[in-house]
């Protein structure tokens, strides 16, 4: 069951009321341009990648701000309302992080998209949530600076989604994630006050951090309607490999014999044999299909440097019992290693009509044990599953490939992903590296948290939104 906070079936029923007068009202904010009220328009946009219809309601309206003021009057509007406001980018996460619960207004924020200032004295940017994580890397690059965050959806996937779910991607074992390059918030509270939540420098001890409290909390106490980001110089190079081994284990290995030889990779990916067969099946490169597993490797720096680690990996990798190592010759097979690692998802398409794409993350050392779990789970409950993930900071993410139009595949798929869970935590990890709790993990957050951690959670959540109307059902 979801946390009410206190709230009766029939005040949370309330609100779905609408009327034209909300409609007109909204209109009246951003313009007859700027909002959707048609069943096929709205459709579109009550869904996001976790595939599982998790509500019956569908919003009432998807309106489109242009500025902070106009989410500002909107939130203090469907505040005294009461109604659900659901804040939305790219919907690419995987945890029904933006599926609307319970109806309401979905704020759509693609016309938010504007990279506002980049300081390069200061090493800082300022962004709206709407600007796209590859386009804002691609404009810091040709000036010579960098923001790590490397979601695998770049392409699409948001500013303002890698805030709400602090979102790493494959660099975060050298890098970090979101919240490692997160200074300042603009954010609308749900009554519809604004406040900055700190400061454009690398240093602010100044009072409770609300910055980091407000990344990673999903739009559930707060939206975001800017953010001021740390950068860093750009690596001068880098190069990728790929390093094939005959057994998990051995990988596994190989990545502690590399970090235990004070080399640190900006990627260390592990890719099972049944991706690397999917992905060569969908996107040809040439990938080796016939081991276990295999590791992408991605090193940057100077170029000396780089040449000095690959050579140094090379010989680790292959003290490990490596069966082939194949190093990128140049940018176009850079590149077509990266496109090839980035269409796992889309490959797993191929299989069946839907593909789930789960989140757990435990300590390294354990990760051997966990994709051996998840795989003696899959063949419990017979089902399609390919691993791969982050083995640099132990975040792994196992994609079931399923019809959810098949009622035993669903029911086991639901009983295979309470015992990935169970597991998860039992090697002393999580439910979520990257993806979020969303409405999809909601009813598991016992295993993880205690409860009277539980509990402190719901209070921060009344302090911050009383009414719940800030993308309800989620987290909590």
């Amino acid at each position: 069951m979801f946390y009410n906070f206190g709230m009766t079936t029939k005040e949370i029923n309330s609100f779905t009321h609408f009327d034209n007068n909300v409609i007109s009202y909204l209109t009246g904010i951003v313009g007859q341009n700027n909002i959707i009220t048609d069943s096929e328009g709205i459709y579109a946009y009550s869904f996001d990648c976790a595939h599982i219809p998790f509500n019956k309601q569908y919003p009432k309206v998807v309106v489109f701000p242009q500025n902070t003021q106009q989410v500002s009057d909107i939130l203090k509007f469907a505040n005294k309302k009461r109604i659900p406001v659901i804040p939305r980018g790219a919907a690419t996460n995987h945890a029904g992080g933006c599926n609307p619960v319970k109806g309401g207004i979905i704020l759509h924020f693609s016309k938010m998209n504007n990279i506002l200032e980049i300081n390069n004295q200061d090493l800082t940017c300022k962004v709206q949530p709407g600007v796209v994580v590859g386009d804002l890397q691609s404009a810091l690059k040709a000036i010579g600076l960098f923001f790590p965050p490397d979601p695998s959806n770049l392409a699409v996937s948001t500013i303002g989604g890698g805030i709400a779910l602090s979102s790493g991607g494959p660099r975060a074992f050298k890098y970090g994630t979101f919240k490692d390059y997160v200074l300042d918030l603009e954010v609308v509270m749900a009554d519809g006050s604004i406040i900055r939540t700190g400061a454009p420098t690398v240093k602010n001890v100044t009072g409770y951090n609300l910055t980091q409290l407000m990344v990673g909390s999903e739009g559930t106490l707060g939206i975001v309607t800017e953010a001021t980001l740390r950068l860093i110089p750009a690596p001068e190079t880098s190069n990728v490999m790929l390093v094939y081994f005959e057994t998990i284990e051995n990988a596994v290995d190989a990545v502690s014999g590399i970090i235990n030889n004070h080399l640190t990779p900006s990627v260390i990916d592990l890719i099972d044999k049944k991706t690397v067969q999917t992905i060569e099946n969908f996107y040809p490169t040439g990938l080796l299909c016939d081991k276990d597993a295999v590791l992408l490797i991605e090193i940057d720096g100077d170029t000396a440097s780089v040449k000095a680690q690959e050579q140094k990996i090379i010989k680790i990798c292959n003290e490990y019992g490596a069966k082939q190592i194949d190093c990128a010759q140049d940018e176009m097979q850079k590149q077509k290693i990266w496109t090839a690692r980035r269409s796992a998802f889309g490959a797993c398409a191929q299989l069946a009509p839907n593909v789930i794409t789960e989140d757990v993350v435990v300590p390294r050392s354990k990760i051997s044990e966990l994709s051996k779990g998840i795989l003696d789970i899959s063949r419990k409950y017979n089902l399609i599953t390919m691993v791969m993930g982050h083995i640099g900071d132990g975040n792994i993410h196992p994609n079931f490939a399923l019809d959810l139009r098949d009622i035993k595949q669903k029911r086991n798929f639901e009983k295979a992903k309470e015992e990935l869970f169970k597991l998860s935590v039992s090697l002393g990890g999580t439910l979520s590296g990257e993806h979020g709790i969303g409405c999809q993990k909601a009813n598991f957050l016992p295993l993880a948290l205690d409860k009277t951690t539980l509990q402190l959670m719901i209070q921060i959540k009344k302090v911050f939104d009383p009414n719940y109307i800030l993308n309800p059902e989620k987290m909590l």
